[in-house]
């Protein structure tokens, strides 16, 4: 691995011009492709094995042309102060709006409100149903605009008007902050090479990396159906993996320069080093998001496979186009030690202080704290311990939802009709649950269908019952029933289930079936399906990576440390996220105006990403101290050296991903928040509680025993030479053609 990579990286030095103009020719293309592509629109939920989807599909089956998947609209009406709904003037601005609605192309249907019974009962809030022909993502702009002027002619003449559902979808805004993330990472970099030259290459390699992904994203987004925020997730996780990995191999460029080396020699050396910790850092976290496939939901795995991508694209940029532009910058890049004039003067003859001896560790405070630590091992892991075990606490008290429009900001429309409704009509409203009934086992349908509507008006929690609505075949139908609790709540949840145990006793009495459906139900099932996974998903993620990780430490006990600290991270990350967005802790600073149950995919989307995150300090910090400890050190002083060496470059890419992650705090999507949060302090227990603390403290503890493996493993296992063991034979060779063609011929 190492000598394959190191040759990559002398070759991608010289063939600098070759190297930049595909990256650039790709970048292009991409940018091309998502210029000439339909906008991508929002996701719609289709969750094989659920009842809410069988129902779903059955309704497609049985209720032909009535767009059981199209769009709809609620626009709701609002009398002024001291005035009704049904006063005539009112009444004749809503007919008005009803019928220039019912105008447009793409309309199924309008309901009227005072043919419906939708006027609440104090006579102030009406509301109209509309339904398309098409989806929320196929709908036109013009029948969108349609809409909104035709709420604004209501408004127009004197009524408040506000619009809910999903044909309003707006695509998710990051806003500013993420802005303020990369400039953030920018001054990082700064800090930590001391050049603008050096701090601008991570930045635009990630850059480019970022706009190859999520060019390929957004071109491809409708043939794929990729919602709008699966990009947006692509761009967070590739803008932090992306700088770190070019980071972590600049970092190592400029040391190889310090130790001596010519250019090419140490871009080599450094791709076949570093950029063999790119390599397995990288391959963990495309296990871990690709490995959301086995949550058996299509919208999850198109995220976690698209975020891949463009993770896999971030490390071949990293491994191709920094040695490139490495030898574009030439000697504009400073050795490590010698700042540029930046930041003052060169610090070269302060690299050994008077009085210590060659080749003693300096003492930078990478060294000093990892020293402390050694000495203290106990005390430290106690701490970090506890530390991270009183930030889980809130975890014990997590409960799961989706969001729908009563948690988007107030300054929406959604979220303004979301309110006018439950004033109106109560909470229950919001989050009307369909029920399907399939009389085709039945001897009577309509006694069956009676029976059902009869068994869910006794029980708790429902407001209202509509009679049941048979298809034309009479062998199906409907009802709508309306619970007492706002949709995301426990008590909604419950009464979904008491349905479904109804329908069970009803299919023995009469043989007909009974569905729960509507977006209610199937983000109920959505989370009861992510519960379920969670486990089998850990396993074979954890267990994967684990494997992979025995192969580049050469050790048991060192990866089952490393997943071990993971779960603490994930769980204090997970605590903090329910304080904030569950519990409303410093939520107006966060900016959430609503709080209410964490989103259904937070916790398996955050296993899945801050593992592979974890895992890249994991890699890049150990396998310093490894290559120490192989080299001959001992054990204790090989954690020392590991810090000196890789502390300060771990502390910055850790900072750098925090400063990306929340930059998407700033988004109008409440979910691209909360994971922009949650990964963001995830990040900050893992780098510096578990990483920084947690496992130097363990390795001084374990000592000789963190690198022991049964000689049978250690003869089965692959020498992937990560440390980089074999490029020290070749210490002194010169790169010729031969070499290339050896390599093309790889």
């Amino acid at each position: 691995m190492a000598t394959f990579l190191y040759k990559l990286g002398r070759l991608a030095f010289r063939r600098r011009h070759f190297v930049a103009l595909i990256w650039v020719a790709l970048l292009t293309l991409a940018g091309v492709g998502a210029a000439s592509a339909p906008p991508a629109g929002n996701s719609s939920f289709s969750i094989p094995g659920t009842e809410a989807q069988k129902a779903f599909d059955l309704l497609e089956q049985r209720f032909p042309g009535q767009s059981a998947d199209g769009a709809t609209a609620r626009v709701v009406f609002k009398a002024p102060s001291g005035e009704k709904m049904t006063d005539a003037g009112n009444r004749a601005t809503v007919e008005k709006t009803v019928d220039d609605l019912a105008d447009g192309s793409e309309v199924a249907s309008v309901a009227d409100p005072y043919q419906g019974d939708a006027v609440s009962k104090d006579g102030t809030i009406a509301y109209a149903s509309v339904r398309y022909d098409v989806s929320g993502m196929e709908l036109e702009e013009s029948t969108k605009d349609a809409l909104e002027d035709a709420a604004q002619q209501a408004r127009d003449a004197g009524l408040t008007v506000e619009v809910g559902g999903d044909a309003l979808q707006a695509v998710p805004e990051t806003g500013a902050t993420e802005i303020i993330g990369i400039a953030v990472a920018a001054v990082v970099l700064v800090i930590t090479f001391g050049s603008l030259v050096a701090a601008g290459l991570p930045l635009l390699t990630a850059l480019i990396g970022v706009g190859i992904g999520v060019s390929t994203i957004t071109a491809l987004a409708v043939a794929l159906e990729l919602g709008s925020t699966t990009s947006i997730l692509a761009m967070m996780i590739g803008l932090a993996v992306g700088i770190d990995y070019a980071l972590f191999i600049v970092s190592r460029y400029r040391a190889e320069l310090a130790e001596g080396r010519e250019r090419e020699e140490a871009a080599g050396r450094a791709v076949g080093t570093a950029g063999s910790a790119v390599v397995f850092a990288g391959l963990t976290v495309v296990i871990a998001l690709v490995g959301l496939a086995v949550v058996n939901i299509p919208m999850l795995t198109k995220m976690g496979v698209a975020a891949a991508g463009t993770v896999a694209i971030a490390v071949l940029i990293a491994l191709t186009m920094i040695p490139a532009l490495l030898g574009y910058a030439g000697r504009r890049v400073k050795p490590a030690g010698a700042k540029g004039r930046l930041l003052g003067r060169s610090r070269k003859g302060a690299e050994q202080p008077e009085g210590r001896s060659e080749g003693q560790p300096k003492a930078n405070l990478g060294t000093r704290w990892a020293s402390f630590v050694v000495r203290r091992p106990l005390a430290v892991l106690l701490l970090g311990v506890i530390g991270l075990g009183a930030a889980a606490i809130p975890a014990a008290s997590l409960e799961l939802g989706l969001p729908d429009d009563g948690s988007q900001p107030t300054s929406t429309t959604q979220r303004r009709a979301y309110d006018l409704l439950s004033d109106g009509f109560g909470a229950g409203f919001n989050g009307p649950l369909m029920v399907v009934v399939d009389g085709k086992g039945a001897a009577s349908p309509d006694d069956a269908f009676t029976s059902v509507s009869d068994e869910i008006k006794g029980l708790d929690g429902v407001v209202a019952v509509t009679p049941p609505a048979p298809n034309k075949a009479g062998d199906t139908a409907t009802i709508t029933v309306v619970p007492d609790s706002k949709p995301s709540s426990v008590q909604t949840e419950d009464l979904v289930h008491a349905i479904r145990d109804a329908g069970g006793d009803v299919k023995a009495d009469t043989g007909a079936e009974t569905l729960v459906t509507g977006s209610t139900a199937m983000n109920i099932d959505v989370s009861e399906k992510l519960n379920d996974a969670l486990v089998p998903y850990l396993v074979l993620v954890v267990g994967l990576a684990f494997l992979l990780l025995i192969v580049v430490f050469r050790s048991i006990l060192v990866p089952l440390k490393a997943a071990l600290g993971f779960l603490l991270s994930v769980l204090a990350a997970l605590g903090a996220v329910v304080a904030v967005f569950q519990w409303g802790w410093l939520s107006g600073l966060m900016g959430v105006e609503e709080t209410g149950p964490v989103m259904s995919m937070m916790p398996i989307f955050m296993v899945g990403v801050v593992f592979g995150l974890a895992m890249d300090y994991e890699v890049f910090l150990v396998t310093r101290m490894r290559e120490a400890y192989v080299h001959g050190e001992k054990p204790n002083q090989a954690v020392v050296t590991g810090f000196k060496h890789g502390a300060r470059v771990v502390t910055a890419a850790a900072v750098i991903m925090m400063a990306v992650f929340a930059g998407f705090i700033g988004s109008t999507e409440s979910m691209v928040k909360m994971i922009g949060f949650g990964l963001a302090v995830a990040v900050f227990f893992d780098a510096f509680v578990v990483r920084m603390a947690i496992v130097p403290a363990v390795l001084a503890l374990l000592g000789k025993r963190a690198w022991w493996l049964p000689r049978w493993l250690d003869r089965a296992l692959p020498n992937v030479d990560v440390e980089g063991e074999g490029l020290r034979t070749a210490e002194g060779r010169r790169s010729d053609p031969d070499e290339d063609r050896e390599l093309v011929r790889t």
